[in-house]
C-alpha cells in the first residue's frame, strides 16, 4: 500500500502475449529509479506502480516500459478497470479464419508434392486429377505467393513483437512462433527456388500455425473479457448525469457539478448517481450488483441508498452525500479491481517457471534438430519436429492458470456481495480449519432492543436514561444505539456530553451534566473500583446488561436483548458440515450468549472476553497449530480480524474492522461466511486444475512434439497439429476458470 510519500498510478499496458512479456515489463519497472512497487496483471493488461513522485514520474514509467520492447499510454481520467488497452480480437478472429482456411488448401495443393503416396494422395487423384496434373514448380511458386501475401497481412504483429523482443534481449511467446515460422518458411522458400529431390515445403504449417495462434488468441481476448465481466458491470452501473434541484427548479447537470448537499430528482428506472439519504417519496431500491441482496429493498424519507443502485417503482427527492471515488460503488470497484491484479502465493512457482520458459524451450529445440539430424541424417525431418517443438511450447498457460482464475472468482464474489481482498487472502480462506465468530451484529442483528431501565438510587428513570443517552450517542456500539433508540423512543431530550472515552470492549466514560459518568460492564466498574449493590438479580438468559456509574456510585442498569439472525443456524452448519471446527467469541456475559450460541448451533462459547482476550484466544488456537478464520464486525474485533490467518469483516461494522478484514462481506447475513469459504476452496481447486493442466500440457507435449515416441511407435508430430495444441492450451486453462462464473453458493 502506498504511504504519503509515494503515489499509485495504474498504466495500461498494449503488446504482452504471455507471462514471460509480464516478467520483462515488472522487471524494467522496478528497475526505474523511484519506483517502490510494481506489478503487472497479464489479464487485464494493465500495470499497478507505486513510485516516489519526487524522483521519478509516470512519464518515466511509460518510458521504461517501451524500453523493454512494449507500449503504454498515460491514463485517462477513468478507472484503469474502463481503460481499453487490447483490441476487441474480432479483427483477428477474421485473420485467424482467413488463415486457417488457405492453410487447408495449402496443404491439399501441396500433396502432390509429396515424396510418399497415400491412401488420402488417391483419394484426391481420382477427385481432383488437375492438381496431380499440375506443374510441381507452378504449385510451389503458388503456395509461396499466397505465403507472402497472407502473413504479413495477418501476422506481422507476431514479427514485430519478436524482432522487438531480440532488439531489447527479451524472449517470449512471439519468438518461439517466429521462430519456428521463419525458419520453415525460409526452408520451404529455398525449396521452391532451388527444387531439389527429396525437399518439401511446408507453407501449409507456415499458415497453419500462424492461423491457430490468431484464432487462440482471439478465443482468448474474448475469455478475458468473459472473465473481467464482473468489473465491467460494476463501471456501467456510474451515471454521467443527474437532475438536479435547485429553488424548485429541476436541471439535469453532468455529475461532476453535484455537490454534498445537492438535491437531486431520481425517476424510477434511473440509477441513483450518488450516495444519498431519501428526503422526500418513497420506493424499493435494487442494491444487488452491489450487495448480492436480491430482494429490493424499501427506502423512504431518511433512507440510505447507494450510487449504482436501480430505483424501481417511484421518484424520490435524495441529498447528496458521498460523491465520486468516496461512494459505495467507486469503493466496491476500486476494491474488486486491486484484487483482480494482485498475486496468489500459489502464482510464485509459475513465476519462476515462467520467467526461463522460453531460453528453456530454445535449448530444447536445438536439441532435437541436432539429435535427429544425427541419428535420421535428415533435414525435413530434423527440421519439422524442431518447428513443432517451437510452436507446441506455451508460456501462456502457465501464466494465465492462476490470474484468470482469480479473476473471475473476485468478480464472482463480488456479484454475490463477497469482496476477497486479493490472491494471498482467497488462498488463506480456501485453507483454514477453525471459524471464530463474534456474537453481536455477525451472529445476531446488531440492533439490541432495550427491554428496561432499572435505577439504583433516588434519579428516576427517564433522568437517568437521558443521561446514558448523551454519554453513548457518538458510540457505534450495538448497545449504545439500543440506549439512544431507547431514549428517543420516550421523548426525552439531553444534552451533549464532554469528554467521551471510548474503551474497547469495556464501555465509555463521559462527562454529563457536571456527573462523571461510567456506562459498561461489569468488569468497567470493577477497574474503578466501584461495587455493585447486593441483591440485584441476575440477567434474564438472553439478555445483556450495562451497568452505569455516577460520580463513582452506582446509578442504573440497563438490560437489552438482541436477535438471532435468520440464516445464522443454516450458515454455522454449513460450516460445520464443511469440517469446520467453529466457535463464539463475545464480550458478552455467559447468561446473554449461551441461548444465542445454543439457538445457532454452536457449542464452543467463551464469553467475556475484552479485545486482548480474543486476540489471545486466536493466537492460542494458531500456537495449535490450526488455520484461523475471525469473522466480525466491530472496533472490538479489529486486533483478532488482523491476527486471524484470515478476517472476514462484516459489511456494516466499522470501518477500521473493514480494513483489517481480508473479506469482506457487503451483507450483514451469516449465510455469506459459508459461501465466501465455499467460494475460496473452489476456486483454489480450479487453480489447482490449471496449473497441472499447463505443466502437464507442456511436459508431455514438447517430449512427444520432439519425437520421444518415434523410435518405438513410429510416431511424429505434426507442427501445424502442435500449433492448435498450443493455440488452444491457454483457451483451455481461460474456459476451466469461467467455470466459476456460474458457481452457487449451497446455502
Amino acid at each position: 500500500m502506498a504511504d504519503d510519500a509515494t503515489e499509485l498510478v495504474t498504466l495500461p499496458v498494449v503488446g504482452m502475449t504471455c507471462a514471460a512479456c509480464q516478467h520483462h515489463v515488472e522487471d524494467a519497472l522496478r528497475a526505474t529509479a523511484g519506483v517502490a512497487e510494481a506489478r503487472v496483471d497479464l489479464m487485464a493488461h494493465r500495470a499497478r506502480v507505486t513510485f516516489d513522485p519526487t524522483v521519478s514520474g509516470p512519464e518515466a514509467l511509460v518510458a521504461a516500459i517501451r524500453s523493454a520492447g512494449y507500449d503504454a499510454v498515460l491514463p485517462r481520467g477513468e478507472s484503469a478497470g474502463e481503460q481499453e488497452s487490447e483490441p476487441s480480437g474480432g479483427g483477428s478472429a477474421e485473420k485467424a479464419y482467413t488463415m486457417l482456411a488457405a492453410g487447408a488448401i495449402a496443404m491439399f495443393a501441396a500433396m502432390p508434392l509429396g515424396t510418399e503416396m497415400g491412401t488420402l494422395d488417391h483419394w484426391l487423384m481420382r477427385g481432383l486429377p488437375w492438381l496431380y496434373a499440375a506443374p510441381p514448380d507452378g504449385l510451389r511458386w503458388g503456395l509461396l505467393l499466397m505465403t507472402v501475401v497472407l502473413v504479413p497481412w495477418a501476422a506481422r504483429g507476431i514479427f514485430v513483437n519478436a524482432w522487438r523482443g531480440v532488439l531489447h534481449r527479451t524472449t517470449n511467446m512471439n519468438t518461439l512462433v517466429a521462430l519456428g515460422t521463419s525458419v520453415a518458411f525460409l526452408y520451404s522458400a529455398y525449396a521452391t527456388v532451388f527444387p531439389a529431390p527429396g525437399m518439401q515445403v511446408y507453407y501449409d504449417a507456415v499458415l497453419l500455425i500462424l492461423g491457430f495462434l490468431l484464432l487462440g488468441k482471439s478465443l482468448e481476448v474474448r475469455a478475458k473479457r468473459r472473465a473481467m465481466a464482473a468489473l465491467d458491470s460494476l463501471s456501467r452501473m456510474k451515471t454521467v448525469t443527474a437532475r438536479r434541484i435547485v429553488d424548485g427548479v429541476e436541471t439535469l447537470v453532468p455529475l461532476e457539478e453535484i455537490r454534498p448537499g445537492d438535491n437531486v430528482v431520481v425517476l424510477p428506472g434511473e440509477r441513483f448517481p450518488v450516495d444519498a439519504t431519501v428526503v422526500d417519496g418513497r420506493t424499493t431500491v435494487d442494491e444487488s450488483m452491489l450487495t448480492g441482496e436480491s430482494t429490493p429493498l424499501e427506502r423512504g424519507v431518511g433512507g440510505r441508498v447507494l450510487a449504482g443502485s436501480l430505483n424501481y417503482d417511484g421518484a424520490v427527492v435524495c441529498r447528496a452525500e458521498s460523491l465520486g471515488e468516496a461512494t459505495v460503488l467507486a469503493q466496491i470497484t476500486r476494491m474488486v479491481e486491486q484484487a483482480q491484479g494482485s498475486r496468489a502465493p500459489m502464482e510464485r512457482l509459475a513465476d519462476r517457471a515462467s520467467a526461463i520458459f522460453v531460453p528453456v524451450v530454445l535449448g530444447l529445440a536445438l536439441l532435437t534438430f541436432v539429435a535427429w539430424m544425427a541419428s535420421a541424417r535428415s533435414l525435413p525431418l530434423a527440421l519439422a519436429n524442431t518447428v513443432a517443438v517451437l510452436v507446441i511450447a506455451c508460456p501462456c498457460a502457465m501464466g494465465l492458470a492462476v490470474p484468470a482464475a482469480l479473476t473471475v472468482a473476485v468478480g464472482r464474489g463480488a456479484q454475490l456481495g463477497v469482496l476477497f481482498k486479493g490472491g494471498e487472502a482467497l488462498e488463506r480462506l480456501a485453507n483454514l480449519n477453525v471459524v471464530v465468530l463474534d456474537k453481536t451484529g455477525t451472529l445476531t442483528v446488531g440492533r439490541p432492543v432495550l427491554e428496561g431501565v432499572h435505577p439504583l438510587g433516588d434519579m428516576d428513570s427517564d433522568r437517568l436514561l437521558a443521561l446514558a443517552a448523551a454519554a453513548e450517542e457518538r458510540s457505534n456500539h450495538p448497545l449504545a444505539h439500543a440506549i439512544v433508540d431507547g431514549a428517543k423512543a420516550r421523548g426525552l431530550k439531553w444534552e451533549a456530553a464532554d469528554g467521551v472515552q471510548v474503551l474497547p470492549g469495556r464501555g465509555l466514560m463521559a462527562t454529563v451534566e457536571g456527573h462523571e459518568c461510567l456506562l459498561g460492564n461489569e468488569a468497567l466498574l470493577g477497574e474503578y473500583f466501584i461495587s455493585l449493590p447486593a441483591g440485584v438479580p441476575a440477567a434474564a438468559p438472553g439478555v445483556t446488561r450495562l451497568w452505569m456509574a455516577l460520580d463513582q456510585k452506582p446509578a442504573a442498569y440497563f438490560d437489552a436483548r438482541d436477535a438471532l439472525r435468520p440464516d445464522a443456524r443454516a450458515a454455522v452448519g454449513a460450516l460445520q458440515e464443511s469440517g469446520l471446527r467453529v466457535l463464539m467469541l463475545t464480550g458478552d456475559s455467559a447468561a446473554a450468549a449461551a441461548p444465542m450460541a445454543a439457538a445457532a448451533g454452536l457449542v464452543e462459547v467463551e464469553a467475556g472476553l475484552d479485545p486482548a482476550g480474543k486476540l489471545a484466544r486466536v493466537r492460542q488456537l494458531q500456537q495449535g497449530g490450526l488455520r484461523v478464520g475471525m469473522v466480525g464486525d466491530g472496533i472490538n474485533d479489529a486486533g483478532a480480524l488482523a491476527q486471524a490467518d484470515a478476517g472476514i469483516a462484516m459489511g456494516t461494522g466499522a470501518d477500521l474492522a473493514q480494513e483489517a478484514g481480508d473479506v469482506l462481506l457487503l451483507r450483514a447475513q451469516p449465510s455469506a461466511i459459508p459461501a465466501a469459504l465455499s467460494l475460496a476452496r473452489a476456486t483454489l481447486g480450479v487453480m489447482r486444475q490449471n496449473l497441472g493442466w499447463a505443466a502437464g500440457y507442456n511436459l508431455l507435449g514438447i517430449p512427444l512434439a520432439a519425437g520421444v515416441l518415434y523410435p518405438a511407435f513410429h510416431v511424429l508430430l505434426s507442427p501445424w497439429i502442435a500449433a492448435a495444441a498450443m493455440a488452444f492450451s491457454s483457451v483451455s486453462v481461460l474456459a476451466n476458470s469461467l467455470r466459476l462464473r456460474r458457481w452457487q453458493a449451497g446455502i
